[in-house]
């Protein structure tokens, strides 16, 4: 039975890549820090009218002196602190008390402009620069951002109403981005209204994301929540997030600029979230994955009223991988697409892309998974160059707006190759089960 065989090695293989050790049970918490200040003791009015970015630049300037005596809290008390971009420093907690809100700027002349990342080559929106993040940390050890579920409010409306006008002037600027950063923490806070991502790592190590709830407005345009980016051992817990495009979505760097970088995402896992995507995916790979993205496991998710439930996402020119990924525990509602796997989508940054660079997508192993009011099982469309290959459906139970009727097309697939096991609706013939594959060997 060659199907079972290969079938068998596929398992094996995720079982090896994903059975030792999780990045999620390492127990992260804040460390306890000996100094601590207030951000009232730097001048700041939390009022929602004074502009308090100079505060926040002098607290953290301050605080820096405190980096190799254990680290210090800067401590934000109940209040509206409207503030534009700032840094970080490395050994600092920013602490956010109830009812404490961060409010960004909505002047772009209160947020920094600073060049693209390398391993994109330009903004996101467009050529050239980007604004900086509202809460940024650069080549940072041992930072923390956390809180009794106080609030960071992006105010975003103006970022997406210019981008919607095409009025930007630079690339929109995220929430909060940590960059070649190393052993960060994010956890027990509310974002809203993020002007493109809410939080954005990107060639960092160790992130703990936990217990974060982040907004936006369902017509917001492609916002996106949580983006692990050319980074490696990262945990996403225990959050809900609702955003107008992907709430999750894991990335490595676009086209040539990607590939030339060569920093993957590696080693992660993203557990017990509750995801909503309007016109994204709940969770989604690329498709901007140029420097690969592998060895991801997300085990417990409720996706609902998403245009897509599990995406992957490429095109010739990308190059690099998607590959050893394991998803289960999912539970959908009101999903469009249950699965996507497209091979021919999205951009280019510029016309400097290697037409020849083809992606990989291949152990892919999607089990344990019900959904309710599906439109689309599955849409699977690699590319003749480079087809998808060892795809692993196992234990999937989808019940389908549509089904039983004439127009029933619960599976469309393409330059796939993989197999399946107790799956319904049954899935096409270039995903087939295992005994339908060797109920036709038989018959020959």
């Amino acid at each position: 039975m060659p199907v079972a065989l290969v079938l068998l090695l596929a398992l094996s293989g995720l079982i090896r890549s994903h059975g030792a050790g999780s990045v999620c049970d390492l127990g992260r918490r804040p460390n306890s820090r000996p100094h601590s200040v207030s951000i009232l003791e730097f001048g700041a009015v939390g009022d929602g009218k004074t502009l308090n970015t100079l505060a926040f630049q002098n607290a953290v300037f301050y605080l820096k002196s405190f980096a190799d005596k254990g680290g210090a809290q800067l401590y934000v008390p109940p209040g509206r602190w409207l503030t534009g971009s700032f840094n970080l420093t490395s050994h600092l907690t920013l602490f956010l008390e109830k009812d404490a809100v961060i409010l960004a700027s909505q002047d772009p002349s209160h947020w920094q402009v600073v060049d693209p990342l390398p391993s994109y080559g330009r903004g996101i929106d467009l050529p050239g620069k980007r604004y900086m993040s509202l809460i940024n940390g650069y080549e940072l050890r041992d930072v923390v951002v956390t809180g009794d579920n106080g609030t960071i409010d992006g105010q975003g409306l103006i970022w997406w109403d210019r981008f919607n006008s095409r009025s930007l002037k630079y690339s929109r600027p995220h929430l909060v981005e940590f960059v070649s950063s190393e052993n960060v923490i994010v956890s027990n806070l509310t974002f809203l209204n993020a002007p493109a991502y809410t939080i954005h790592s990107v060639y960092c190590r160790h992130v703990y994301i936990h217990r974060v709830t982040a907004n936006t407005s369902p017509e917001s345009p492609y916002t996106i929540g949580i983006v692990p980016d050319s980074s490696d051992n990262v945990c996403i817990q225990d959050s809900t997030i609702n955003m107008g495009y992907d709430a999750i979505s894991l990335k490595s760097g676009w086209d040539e600029y990607g590939i030339s970088y060569a920093r993957p995402t590696a080693n992660v896992q993203i557990r017990d979230v509750h995801l909503r995507a309007a016109s994204g995916s709940s969770i989604s790979f690329g498709s901007e994955m140029s420097g690969g993205i592998s060895d991801v496991v997300v085990l417990g998710a409720y996706m609902h009223n998403s245009l897509s439930g599990v995406a992957f996402r490429t095109t010739k020119g990308r190059g690099g991988y998607i590959k050893e990924i394991d998803v289960s525990d999912i539970h959908m509602v009101n999903v469009r697409t249950a699965f996507l796997a497209n091979g021919s989508f999205g951009t280019h940054p510029d016309t400097g892309f290697d037409e020849n660079a083809y992606p990989l997508v291949s152990h892919i192993r999607l089990h344990d998974i019900v959904g309710e009011n599906i439109s689309v099982a599955g849409d699977f469309f690699g590319t003749k160059e480079s087809p998808f290959t060892s795809v692993v459906l196992s234990n999937i139970s989808l019940s389908m707006t549509n089904s039983g009727s004439p127009d029933d097309d619960s599976w469309r697939c393409l330059y796939v190759e993989g197999s399946s096991e107790s799956v319904v609706p049954e899935p096409c013939s270039e995903l087939e089960s295992y005994e339908s594959s060797y109920g036709r060997a038989e018959a020959l």
